[in-house]
């Protein structure tokens, strides 16, 4: 069976990894986005995750769009099957139609609960104490798709976007080969969403990270794991953006409502001591945008009047 792997960003990389490994699949060509120019003047030309670490054998096709040149190129390579994940674009009638066993997309939530971009900072944010991963039919509506396999995954309100991606990468790559060796032998069977239970998600950007504290404890300490790695959260202090790296929650309690985004100081065990709307934030791990990122205490011994402060 000849698969079209189409992914862009780490996530991908060990279900990359493990096609190259099952038997009897043939990975005929990785899809993935075009490079992103870095650099003065846009001088490089930084291929995506998946496009770096494609095998020097196997073809790799970064369209801007997927249009009748791209359809051209992929029907080229005679591929049986579309396997999908984290790739970024929609995929039209025309373009499903090149495989003649259509296509599967690896998805990391319990669809139907966060169909779209964010599923894995849905679940932090929302505090979920369960999430998982998804292998469903591609669909022409957006993670509608008719559902191959799934597998729990319990959090223990630690995870940050950045580990809980390493785990549902090597998870997914573990799944992977199963749900191909079922759609090889014709044995695979695939079960409809309930579109009452869909749930939905959004991009996120930077302006997403900005902190309010008026906020409760909880909601504040979520939502710094869930924007961990990118794009991270911010407040203002005497006019300098904070970046806040580590947090957490030190005391919850009754609602308070004066000064939420006072430091009140600190504590030994357990960092800077932040009020919000409802309980007390200890901060762990900050910087200053453009300084470096620093453990708690080494961040006040450059930052002696930060204690009393106001921060938003």
């Amino acid at each position: 069976m000849r698969i079209l792997f189409a992914a862009s960003p780490a996530i991908a990389l060990p279900s990359l990894e493990a096609l190259y490994n099952i038997e009897g699949i043939e990975l005929a060509g990785a899809l993935t986005n075009p490079d992103t120019p870095k650099g003065r003047h846009g001088s490089q030309n930084i291929p995506t995750e998946v496009g770096s670490a494609v095998r020097d054998l196997t073809p790799v096709l970064k369209p801007e769009k997927l249009d009748a040149l791209a359809r051209e190129q992929v029907s080229a390579l005679n591929c049986d099957l579309l396997v999908s994940f984290a790739y970024g674009k929609i995929f039209g009638p025309k373009f499903l139609a090149l495989f003649p066993l259509g296509g599967i997309n690896i998805h990391p939530s319990l669809l139907p609960k966060y169909r779209g971009p964010t599923p894995i900072q849905s679940a932090i944010i929302n505090r979920d104490n369960v999430t998982g991963i998804t292998i469903q039919k591609l669909a022409l509506q957006m993670d509608k798709g008719a559902i191959l396999a799934q597998e729990k995954l319990h959090l223990t309100g630690k995870e940050t976007t950045g580990t809980l991606s390493e785990v549902v990468a090597e998870k997914a790559a573990l799944m992977l080969p199963h749900a191909l060796k079922q759609i090889a032998d014709g044995t695979s069977c695939a079960k409809e969403q309930n579109e009452s239970e869909a749930v939905y998600c959004s991009l996120i950007n930077k302006e997403d990270g900005i902190i309010d504290w008026k906020s409760g404890v909880q909601e504040i300490e979520a939502k710094i794991r869930a924007f961990d790695p990118a794009p991270l959260c911010r407040t203002v202090h005497k006019g300098r953006e904070l970046i806040i790296l580590k947090a957490d929650i030190f005391e919850t309690g009754g609602k308070i409502q004066n000064n939420p985004g006072k430091v009140l100081g600190i504590d030994k065990n357990h960092g800077i001591l932040i009020q919000t709307g409802e309980g007390i934030l200890a901060l762990t791990q900050l910087q200053y945008q453009a300084k470096k990122a620093l453990f708690w205490r080494d961040f006040l011994n450059g930052a002696r009047d930060f204690s009393g402060s106001q921060l938003g």
